[in-house]
């Protein structure tokens, strides 16, 4: 049974989601996602007044002549939302923890898909799959989603990136889009997200707290890595380590984001002090622009 801790949770974020949904991001969704509504089927001859931009160049150059790419209408779409939910995800100071902020994401996110008739579906990892929730379609469907994220209970801490997409690859037959919210706090992961996002459509989602990037002079604090479980002594007085601290988790930042950049992966960085809408419209609006320029 849910406790009422749970359930009001669950209650405040279906109300403060569905109406964000349905003011700010119903028609930026379906735009950004559906793209042009199809979906390939196979390659044929081309024939006067195809659009030329459906040409398939690499079998036109094998065989000599023209052939286009045959498109069928994509009647719906699959999303999921990959969470991450390693022990470094019960970390949040002032604010928030950064656990929740995904959940009120993922809410926005499953929403929007619900809104549109598509399927979402939850993907849970830690540095293994912990659980797994098929897309489907409908409101209860998402409000089981939105639970299983705010009532799971890990049984590791580690992260494992690739291992999570992997596992999505296997399962998600179909084109769909995985927004992968994590901290992204990995090592090698590169490959696996190029690979996933040749298929489908990636989205990663970055949470941090403010405090991990900069701290304020607190003296001597001992800190546990969330994730190893390791115990270190930090004097945050010292004001060259606290610079350095800052300078080696910007590099930090600017690392993930050449990854993304590699991997050709659309990101999108949240923090637990400030407001989520923002710049989710904003990667709505950046995103239908390029699809204009590109199609």
């Amino acid at each position: 049974m849910l406790s009422r801790e749970i359930l009001r949770k669950i209650r405040r974020i279906e109300i403060t989601t569905r109406s964000m949904v349905r003011e700010t991001f119903a028609g930026r969704y379906e735009s950004v996602f559906r793209g042009r509504g199809m979906e390939f089927d196979e390659v044929r001859e081309y024939q006067p007044g195809d659009d030329i931009r459906t040409i398939d160049w690499n079998v036109t150059a094998r065989t000599g002549m023209l052939h286009v790419k045959k498109f069928i209408e994509e009647r719906e779409l699959s999303v999921l939302i990959a969470f991450d939910a390693s022990g470094s995800f019960d970390f949040g100071t002032r604010y928030r923890f950064k656990r929740e902020l995904a959940a009120e994401v993922g809410a926005v996110l499953a929403f929007s898909a619900s809104r549109n008739n598509d399927r979402v579906g939850l993907l849970v990892f830690t540095d293994e799959v912990e659980t797994f929730v098929p897309p489907r379609k409908g409101s209860k469907h998402v409000l089981r989603i939105i639970r299983e994220i705010l009532e799971f209970k890990p049984q590791r801490k580690g992260t494992n990136i690739s291992r999570a997409l992997e596992y999505a690859m296997r399962l998600l037959r179909r084109h769909s889009v995985i927004f992968t919210i994590s901290d992204f706090r990995d090592n090698n992961y590169e490959s696996a997200l190029t690979i996933a996002n040749r298929k489908h459509d990636v989205v990663a989602i970055t949470i941090t707290d403010p405090h991990e990037v900069e701290i304020e002079p607190l003296g001597l604090i001992e800190v546990e890595d969330s994730e190893t479980g390791g115990r270190v002594i930090l004097d945050f007085r010292d004001k060259r380590f606290t610079r350095d601290f800052r300078r080696i988790n910007l590099e930090k930042i600017e690392e993930r984001h050449q990854i993304f950049k590699r991997a050709k992966v659309d990101h999108i960085d949240l923090r637990t002090d400030s407001d989520y809408v923002e710049p989710l419209i904003r990667f709505f609006q950046e995103r239908r622009r390029r699809m204009r320029w590109h199609y």
